[in-house]
């Protein structure tokens, strides 16, 4: 039994360093797919029809402005994400009360046990026995970063990173203009992939004809794919909750931090409207929503003296 346990223990950390590893390949192939798409719209399409005058130089120029435009979001969010901490715990961490029990009696000193250390036989403390501290509400151990994660989302290995309470506005951004990109991209070469199997002569050389024909695939193939993981993230966003609490089935009509949508959403890209749409909060909101930090979060009041 020992053994089994010890070599399924030896697996798993190879998988998660393999996971660690694979990171840098993911960012490598981001920018792989993001060079060879702006290698076939700008330089092989629509920047040669800029001079072509009339009609078609107007849309030309209409779609290189859409199109550096969401490339200029997309790239701000996604190394938003890869190069925010998602949020730790911090070293002198203690909590008020149990929040995460819905428990609204103060916690003791002497509840921590001995030295004001963790105590992690108290049921009214969450304890992690694998980082050995306390952990806030809405916390969870990632094993490929190995620690606590605040508001955990889940570990994502095309960013290299945690998606968390700090960074989890960029990566829905991320996300949101990735699909907007991908999709204008789609239709933008969709005349030239149409051409690209009819019978008549298709101006370019065989180089130029296949640079567009992959781009088109692998822009097609990228927005139907992060269609479904945007469809789901709002679903969450709007439910106040995370991949793992879902899974973990907390999404329940009785989930304690479903405050109504429109505070749901603001919980996750604060409340200045003209900061929800960048990978960035104003101080206000980083300084009056506890929410934006991972330590506290606002709940139901009929909830809070109940447990889930």
């Amino acid at each position: 039994m020992y053994r089994s346990g010890a070599v399924m223990a030896w697996n798993v950390f190879k998988f998660c360093t393999a996971l660690r590893g694979l990171g840098s390949i993911m960012i490598l192939l981001v920018l792989g797919v993001v060079g060879v798409t702006y290698y076939a719209v700008v330089l092989c399409n629509y920047g040669p029809a800029l001079a072509a005058g009339g009609l078609d130089s107007l849309i030309a120029l209409l779609i290189l402005i859409v199109f550096h435009t969401l490339l200029v979001m997309l790239l701000w969010s996604y190394f938003s994400v890869v190069f925010t901490d998602p949020g730790g715990v911090p070293p002198n961490y203690r909590p008020l009360v149990d929040q995460e029990r819905g428990e609204i009696d103060p916690l003791e000193a002497s509840e921590f046990g001995p030295l004001n250390s963790p105590d992690p036989n108290n049921s009214r403390i969450r304890y992690c026995r694998k980082c050995n501290q306390l952990k806030p509400p809405r916390c969870h151990h990632c094993s490929v970063c190995g620690r606590c994660v605040l508001k955990m989302d889940h570990h994502c290995v095309w960013v290299v990173n945690c998606v968390g309470a700090l960074n989890y506005k960029y990566f829905l951004l991320f996300l949101f203009y990735t699909f907007l990109e991908t999709t204008v991209v789609t239709l933008a070469l969709l005349p030239h992939f149409i051409a690209f199997f009819s019978d008549g002569e298709i101006p370019g050389s065989p180089s130029t004809l296949a640079t567009t024909f992959l781009a088109f695939v692998l822009n097609l193939a990228f927005a139907l794919s992060v269609l479904g993981f945007l469809i789901m993230h709002i679903s969450l966003v709007s439910a106040n909750t995370t991949t793992i609490e879902a899974y973990e089935k907390k999404t329940t009509p009785k989930w304690r931090y479903d405050l109504g949508r429109k505070r749901n959403f603001e919980q996750v890209f604060g409340t200045v409207e003209k900061y929800w749409f960048i990978p960035a909060y104003c101080e206000e909101d980083l300084r009056r929503m506890p929410a934006l930090q991972g330590l506290e979060y606002p709940s139901k009041p009929d909830l809070d003296a109940q447990e889930f």
